[in-house]
């Protein structure tokens, strides 16, 4: 709607935005179809039909407790576990060295925190939605009638998956990082959160110039997300 919003980078921060906006509206749906159902035993025949949404300060304080895990998990943890083994190894004064470390304990919390969660049977069965989404997409892109048949034909790993833009992203704010001239936890921290739509526009930039040129060196840049698609996403059955 605004050409502003079409510029390299900022695009990215916007389409994230978006795309944020429609998962909080579909968890919301999700949520209140999951109390509707809950209640509909309870509920007399007049009641029946009525559905009330969640409260906005629900999902205001919902948003809030996610960015406040995020931070914590993938900021504050990484970058504490960062200054106290750099307080054992004196080559890690270096803002290389040291968002390399940062970026590998926060890749790894990341690969844990994920694995342990495609254990959990309620959520295989979110990976398998995953997986179908893939294919249907994959289906549409290349012309053919979406159909079960036609979409169970592709495979699960997408280049545009979100999962590969979290995979670019720990890779691109290593870099970014490396870069930043700040010392001190404290402004280490806040600076890590301020950069985190420019990391995130650069990442969409990265992800997008990888799905165009497939055949580049690009792909071997983004192919950490495609493996990591190996958890997220697991095979649909027909139904």
């Amino acid at each position: 709607k605004n050409k502003v919003w079409g510029f390299p980078v900022i695009r990215g921060v916007a389409t994230l935005w978006q795309s944020m906006s429609l998962g909080m509206k579909a968890l919301n749906f999700s949520a209140q179809f999951a109390v509707d159902e809950d209640e509909e035993g309870s509920k007399d025949e007049n009641e029946k039909g009525k559905s009330k949404e969640l409260p906005k300060w629900m999902l205001a304080l919902n948003i809030l407790i996610s960015f406040g895990f995020m931070i914590f998990m993938y900021k504050f943890l990484p970058l504490t576990a960062t200054k106290l083994i750099q307080g054992q190894f004196a080559h890690l004064d270096n803002q290389i060295g040291f968002s390399a470390v940062e970026g590998v304990i926060r890749l790894s919390i990341f690969l844990s925190f994920m694995f342990a969660l495609s254990l959990m049977k309620d959520i295989r069965r979110v990976f398998e939605y995953h997986g179908a989404e893939h294919k249907v997409v994959f289906n549409y892109e290349s012309g053919k009638p979406v159909n079960t048949e036609n979409a169970q034909s592709f495979v699960t790993f997408h280049p545009r998956c979100g999962t590969s833009l979290l995979m670019v992203v720990m890779i691109v704010s290593v870099i970014v990082y490396a870069f930043v001239p700040v010392q001190g936890f404290g402004p280490m921290l806040l600076s890590r959160i301020i950069l985190l739509p420019l990391i995130a526009g650069l990442s969409y930039e990265v992800i997008r110039f990888a799905a165009q040129h497939q055949q580049s060196l690009m792909r071997l840049f983004v192919a950490p997300g495609m493996w990591l698609q190996r958890i997220t996403t697991k095979p649909p059955d027909d139904t």
